[in-house]
């Protein structure tokens, strides 16, 4: 990229300071669509350049949206209705159903909370010019495996409150009798995510710049169906697979298990969104503003890929020596990340078909950054979510190591 070839005249120094604040002006540069681009850039803004969710201190989002009452109650969502019933049999407490006892070693060279071969050592030592011991290979899979869950939580705490927002905005009442559980999931997810960092690993990492912004644009925006894409089909989506990537890789008892529970939720709640979008955009929404949320979709896709570069172990470990390019280059050959993206499109992108955002005016972007191989598989609502469980522990114990995975 001319980018990368500007910033190598600079010294390293200035070039450090510099490359993030280049990095955010090209991503954002990728924004064609004038209304896509009037949606995220002040959330852009807020979160890649002020950074607004590293400052220490809470952040203060403004919230606009139409609260939608319907005062005859009636049932207007039959599937939806069945979604509701099924998430009250389905509620669990983090307290009883997981065994916070379990002693957990994120160093342990026996109980691996993700693989040996998660992360490319091998290129990474390279362009340290060192080897790493066994010990402090350890402790960096332990800070990798911090910053994803971290990951988790921000993103939770973000679907908390983003489905209290869709529970009041919904135009369904069978949907708000639902979202209303999922009120109380989020809440529960951000409850065993932080205890798990909390107690487990002593270790928490701040909201990455890119999920930053897809939060802060979906709470600020006014309209429901914004808010449903971003969160259920969008956030909530991709956590879905990347949930399933760390339940298939990790031989941690007790973050398998909390990971099995949460999964159980998520595919309750993006199918809801499938549910709540398809007819909507198929039917309700004009062409143009269908072609907005089509671009929408794949801007955010792209925030959501960059979300896994994890720059917040680049820069408290190996800042000065290594370029961002480089850790850019790790991070994208290592097995565990590479697979990460994978399961974390492969539950995106069909769910995107469905509700009419993967038309073949939308599908060369998709195929220019590798994502066309998603578009033929099953949405959330054709698949269930004892059949997805089912389908990562058969590829669990098929799978003896990510490296062959990915090969």
């Amino acid at each position: 990229m001319i980018t990368d070839k500007l910033l190598q005249l600079l010294p390293e120094k200035v070039r450090a300071r510099v490359e993030p604040y280049a990095e955010a002006a090209e991503l954002m540069s990728e924004v064609r669509d004038p209304k896509v681009a009037a949606a995220l850039g002040p959330s852009g803004v807020r979160g890649l350049i002020f950074q607004r969710g590293k400052q220490g201190v809470p952040t203060k989002i403004k919230a606009s949206h139409d609260a939608h009452f319907d005062w005859s109650y009636p049932m207007d969502q039959p599937e939806m209705r069945e979604l509701y019933t099924r998430a009250k049999q389905n509620q669990w407490d983090g307290d009883t159903w997981l065994d916070w006892s379990t002693n957990v070693d994120p160093e342990s060279p026996e109980v691996r909370i993700i693989p040996d071969d998660f992360l490319n050592f091998e290129k990474l030592e390279g362009y340290i010019g060192a080897r790493f011991t066994p010990r402090e290979k350890a402790r960096i899979r332990s800070d990798v495996a911090a910053w994803q869950l971290s990951q988790f939580l921000h993103g939770e705490q973000g679907a908390l409150f983003a489905a209290a927002q869709v529970t009041e905005a919904v135009q369904f009442f069978d949907g708000k009798l639902y979202g209303a559980t999922q009120v109380v999931d989020e809440a529960r997810h951000v409850e065993v995510f932080h205890r798990y960092l909390d107690t487990k690993l002593n270790k928490l990492y701040q909201i990455n710049d890119n999920l930053f912004v897809i939060i802060d644009a979906l709470m600020s925006d006014s309209r429901w169906d914004m808010k449903f894409l971003g969160m259920q089909i969008m956030v909530e989506g991709l956590a879905l697979g990347a949930f399933g990537t760390l339940y298939k890789i990790t031989n941690e008892p007790l973050l398998k298990e909390l990971l099995k529970n949460v999964i159980r939720d998520e595919s309750r709640h993006v199918h809801y969104g499938v549910l709540a979008l398809r007819e909507h955009f198929h039917k309700h929404i004009s062409e143009r503003e269908r072609r907005e949320r089509e671009d929408w979709s794949f801007e955010v896709a792209l925030l959501m890929r960059n979300r896994f570069l994890a720059y917040e172990i680049y820069e408290e470990r190996f800042e000065g020596l290594l370029t961002r390019a480089q850790w850019r280059d790790v991070v994208s050959t290592s097995p565990g990340l590479e697979e990460f993206r994978h399961v974390m499109f492969s539950r995106l992108v069909p769910n995107l078909r469905e509700i009419g955002l993967l038309s073949d005016r939308i599908k060369p972007h998709y195929d220019r950054v590798g994502l066309s191989k998603y578009f033929g598989g099953r949405s959330a609502d054709q698949i269930t979510t004892e059949e997805m469980i089912g389908e990562l522990d058969r590829e669990a114990s098929a799978i003896p190591s990510l490296a062959l995975a990915h090969a």
